[in-house]
């Protein structure tokens, strides 16, 4: 995999050329101070990912992401951190495929951030390809049709009468959540509860954001909230869970390695609002999501994941679909029409 790091910083592209030297299969293609550079190394190199910092001088990133996704759509991580946590959002809406959150101090970097700098390079640069393939069987559990783009109903039918929706994301979420967003009425018959991994003082300014997309009112989640008629986002490291009609947050151990974790708000949505619950699995690496699919379906209630197609990273609802807790198989557009029918 060819990479493209495009940062200011001298000392920051030596840092993150550093990381990816010790990567193997990674290739770093070319370094660049600023948007202008990049455009021009794409334009006369084969770059399969670009690495790329939010304020620059000459060219940002978001007027280089635009171009980028206008013309080429190489995948795109951009680097970022907390004063610029805005300009990352609007990176994300206008198409970057996920985003790494600049360490705090440069000369102690923690392993677990490497770790998380590897896995996001590694999913978004192979668009899910390191995940294995689906067998017949689980194709079969999900649909007669292609699990990746048919409609069926697979066993569980949908519920007349749904009291809630939950949703959970990943790499690639913010983007597939503005979409469904943009698509919802004017108002809700039900809550919708959000887990979309990210760090902490992002989902503020992202909730903010969604907010600014649809007239219905959505809000960062805090602890002891009266649940409503609202679209409810979980706050960066903290879990979210839901008891006697409020919402109450915890900072238990992470799980799959991240804190919010999918599995946590579906688990807990499941035990409340049984068969009148319907949960969505939207793009992201890993298998957070399938123990929270599985504890809906038991009880009752159905379960939808995007299509590979229309994802960044088939990985989630990958995993949720070979371990046969899918209902079904949808492409982004047709979750959007699907939770419309619902919420409306």
């Amino acid at each position: 995999m060819n990479i493209l790091v495009v940062d200011d910083s001298a000392f920051m592209r030596k840092i993150i050329v550093d990381l990816l030297k010790d990567m193997p299969g990674i290739e770093v293609a070319g370094t660049a101070r600023n948007g202008k550079q990049a455009l021009e190394a794409l334009s006369s190199q084969k770059i399969d990912l670009v690495l790329m910092d939010v304020e620059m001088p000459v060219m940002g990133g978001l007027e280089a992401l635009k171009n980028i996704k206008e013309t080429m759509n190489t995948p795109v991580i951009m680097l970022s951190s907390l004063t610029n946590k805005e300009v990352t959002i609007e990176a994300l809406a206008l198409g970057a495929n996920d985003f790494v959150e600049k360490p705090v101090n440069l000369m102690a970097i923690q392993d677990e951030w490497i770790l998380d700098f590897h896995m996001k390079i590694k999913s978004v640069g192979s668009k899910g390809k390191p995940f294995v393939k689906m067998d017949a069987a689980s194709v079969k559990a999900v649909s007669s049709r292609n699990a990746e783009t048919g409609e069926k109903i697979a066993s569980s039918q949908l519920a007349t009468h749904i009291r809630a929706l939950v949703i959970g994301a990943s790499t690639g979420g913010p983007r597939a959540l503005l979409t469904i967003i943009r698509s919802l009425p004017v108002a809700t018959k039900v809550p919708i509860f959000i887990v979309q991994h990210m760090p902490k003082g992002f989902t503020s300014s992202f909730a903010q954001r969604m907010n600014q997309e649809t007239n219905i009112s959505v809000c960062e989640a805090e602890d002891g909230m009266i649940i409503d008629r609202k679209v409810y986002l979980c706050p960066g490291d903290y879990h979210m869970t839901l008891k006697d009609g409020k919402i109450r947050l915890n900072q238990k151990p992470k799980l799959h390695g991240t804190r919010p974790a999918v599995d946590y708000l579906f688990t807990s949505a499941a035990q409340i609002y049984r068969r009148n619950l319907v949960a969505v699995l939207l793009t992201g690496m890993g298998k957070d999501g399938t123990v929270g699919m599985r504890d809906i379906q038991e009880n009752g209630g159905y379960t939808i994941a995007q299509n590979k197609e229309t994802c960044v990273v088939f990985g989630m609802p990958r995993n949720a679909v070979e371990n046969h807790v899918v209902n079904e198989v949808l492409d982004l557009d047709s979750i959007g029409r699907k939770i419309r029918q619902i919420v409306g």
